[in-house]
């Protein structure tokens, strides 16, 4: 058997009522159970566009055929109109996931603005942010959300901190290795990090593989000897991608892969170390993200 994290971002109000009933129904299906992360602000993410102007970004929409994969209405969220509140237009989804058994977790209020400003935002503007989404998010559940995973992998030193204030069971806000816990500057944080291991899809479709061939390729990165721990999205695997991974998922069984939410990771990790927490890059990826040292 071969052990292995599921988590799912919900980044807009499109992945919310579209992508993530249909995840819901392809996981029971096959008996996974996974750790979804919810977006419950405002859909802002239209206003990625403006980073066109960046080859990085430009060739990451071309490759992957963005409009076709993600869709228009994703693309010009927060654009042309403002940004709908997720949490108030659906929150029947995000009920809907943990009613069948899905770990919980919040990603984002403004995900958009997280994912563009963090690094500038100050103590006030981070607890700002982190308790409109969590009050909002308990609200919706009628409890608090059991983790956090930052948006687009980009969590600075002061956000960690603000984030160790919050009674989450442990968070994933990085990419790395192996389950552990943050130092900063000498000050140890008490939450846990589960962080990503694997590539995303757009992360490997159009420079290592193609569409056909990205389930064999991201199989071949999944190993007994190492922690993985895949990120799938509710706006690409749960609309466009939703049938290829569904066949990914068969293939894991047949293989053993047992998908489980990423607190179970945590719950029994073995030793867990201590690490920092720096500013790298991951190929395929636009702009920095942080990663364990």
């Amino acid at each position: 058997m071969i052990r292995a994290g599921l988590r799912i971002d919900v980044d807009t109000l499109r992945g919310t009522r579209t992508g993530v009933p249909n995840l819901i129904r392809v996981l029971a299906r096959r008996g996974v159970r996974a750790t979804f992360f919810f977006s419950v602000g405002p859909d802002n993410m239209g206003r990625h566009l403006w980073r066109l102007v960046r080859p990085s970004f430009l060739g990451k929409m071309l490759r992957t055929r963005a409009p076709r994969l993600y869709g228009w209405d994703i693309l010009l969220q927060g654009t042309l109109w403002p940004g709908t509140v997720i949490g108030d237009r659906r929150p029947e989804p995000i009920r809907l996931a943990a009613g069948n058994g899905h770990e919980i977790g919040l990603h984002a209020w403004d995900h958009h603005l997280w994912q563009r400003r963090v690094e500038c935002m100050d103590r006030g503007a981070l607890l700002g942010q982190i308790q409109k989404g969590y009050r909002k998010l308990s609200d919706i559940l009628g409890k608090p959300p059991a983790c956090f995973a930052a948006p687009a992998w980009r969590v600075t030193p002061e956000a960690l901190r603000v984030l160790d204030r919050f009674p989450f069971q442990y968070q994933s806000d990085c990419r790395g290795r192996t389950c552990f816990r943050p130092v900063i500057r000498d000050e140890r944080l008490s939450h846990v990090q589960v962080p990503t291991t694997l590539p995303t899809y757009d992360e490997l479709v159009g420079r290592w593989c193609g569409p056909d061939t990205y389930n064999e390729t991201l199989h071949s990165m999944i190993r007994p000897d190492r922690l993985n721990v895949l990120t799938i999205h509710a706006e690409v695997e749960g609309i466009s991608g939703l049938s290829a991974f569904e066949h990914f998922l068969a293939r894991a069984e047949k293989r053993r892969i047992v998908f489980e939410p990423l607190g179970a990771l945590a719950s029994t990790a073995p030793d867990i170390a201590e690490s920092g927490v720096r500013r790298s890059s991951v190929d395929g990826r636009d702009g920095w993200v942080a990663c364990q040292e």
